[in-house]
């Protein structure tokens, strides 16, 4: 037998050698009596299951609304449980307030899952992520649209392009990113050099490490590793500062006095990051093929003449623009999904995290994946 007594309520558990359970309630049930009968239900809806219980009610005296909601829910655990349950001696009144209560209250009655359901529960998450798999691409490609009716905004009204938030975020995406990128770049042209030595020396064929710092940095390596450098850096704070933005409801004010978000915050940063890739791109062409130059003297003992000699004979101009032409490109990628997932938070702190990360995951896979594309078209087009 367990029972609990907090002030005047009472609470009594009998199980009886049949195996049936009678569950006596007393006192009153109000609000500042239901703390320890709370905690001994809680016990006994975890303990009881598949059983026949009799929940005998008429030594209640009263109960308030808080009593009955705690009846309810637990009765509703209860018969989750799979439990049956007779309920004795209720007056009028209290049934008048079950049935008031019930309205509002949602019962929780759902059955554990079936056998055949948890076989089908893969399937069923795979269709869910696929239904959100395509309500995201609709929604960004609904954003392009809305992007684009204001760019040619833009393009028919130049008066209304923002010039000075341009040059801002030209100062944020570009100048201030430097230091990263020629970190990276060096890095990418030491380990290039390196791995190329190694492989290279054993044939006596140290010249050719030239070619492949040359044509591996320009057209593959530095607009590929520099553009990743950018997602993570600048498409991240895109998506956290509109998100502030939107938690905020400063992008609500911004509709309310007639500025549309796209053309104010949007455009500008999208044309900014379009300017400013390219250009960092060409300084990591710089900032690699020097690093690389560097190791090939120290490792490989090739002279600085020798190796800008070789360089000016293997490496075509085509080899550096189509490098570069890729900027803009990955530009677009990565401030169009930074924009996107900006205006995706919701008006809470920790969307902001989440939709962070899913931009720049989303950005750098958009990247690898276009410059997958230009790999193929430019082998198929013979460049």
């Amino acid at each position: 037998m367990t029972s609990c007594q907090a002030d005047a309520a009472n609470i009594v558990f009998d199980k009886s050698t049949d195996g049936s359970i009678t569950l006596t309630s007393s006192g009153s049930w109000t609000v500042n009596a239901l703390d320890n009968v709370a905690a001994v239900l809680e016990q006994a809806v975890k303990k009881y299951s598949h059983d026949i219980i009799c929940w005998e009610l008429s030594a209640v005296e009263r109960y308030d609304s808080a009593g009955m909601a705690l009846f309810i829910h637990y009765y509703d655990q209860l018969i989750t449980q799979q439990c049956a349950i007779e309920l004795i001696g209720a007056t009028q009144q209290h049934q008048d307030m079950y049935r008031l209560l019930r309205r509002y209250i949602q019962e929780d009655k759902t059955p554990a899952p079936a056998l055949s359901f948890r076989l089908l529960q893969p399937l069923h998450n795979i269709g869910k992520a696929s239904v959100a798999f395509v309500q995201d691409i609709m929604a960004f490609l609904a954003f392009v649209g809305e992007s684009f009716i204001s760019f040619l905004y833009a393009v028919r009204h130049p008066g209304s392009i923002r010039g000075g938030a341009i040059v801002k975020h030209i100062e944020e995406a570009g100048v201030r990113a430097l230091p990263i990128v020629a970190l990276t770049s060096f890095l990418i042209g030491v380990v290039i050099a390196y791995q190329g030595a190694v492989q290279l020396e054993k044939f006596g064929a140290n010249i050719f490490i030239v070619d492949m710092i040359g044509l591996s940095i320009t057209r593959e390596l530095a607009p590929l590793i520099t553009a990743i450098v950018v997602a993570g850096r600048t498409g991240s704070s895109y998506t956290a500062q509109l998100g502030v933005m939107k938690i905020t409801d400063e992008i609500d004010a911004m509709r309310t006095m007639g500025f549309e978000p796209h053309r104010f915050l949007v455009l500008p940063r999208i044309f900014a990051l379009m300017i400013t890739l390219p250009l960092l791109i060409f300084f990591a062409d710089l900032i690699g093929i020097l690093a690389g130059m560097f190791i090939s003297h120290l490792h490989l003992n090739l002279s600085y003449t020798e190796f800008f000699n070789r360089l000016q004979t293997v490496l075509e101009v085509k080899h550096v623009w189509i490098g570069i032409l890729k900027g803009p490109f990955f530009a677009w990628l990565i401030a169009a999904v930074g924009c996107f997932r900006g205006f995706q938070v919701s008006k809470n702190t920790d969307s902001i995290g989440r939709y962070t990360t899913m931009s720049v995951v989303n950005a750098i896979f958009l990247v690898i994946a276009c410059d997958a594309l230009f790999s193929v078209i430019f082998t198929e087009l013979g460049i």
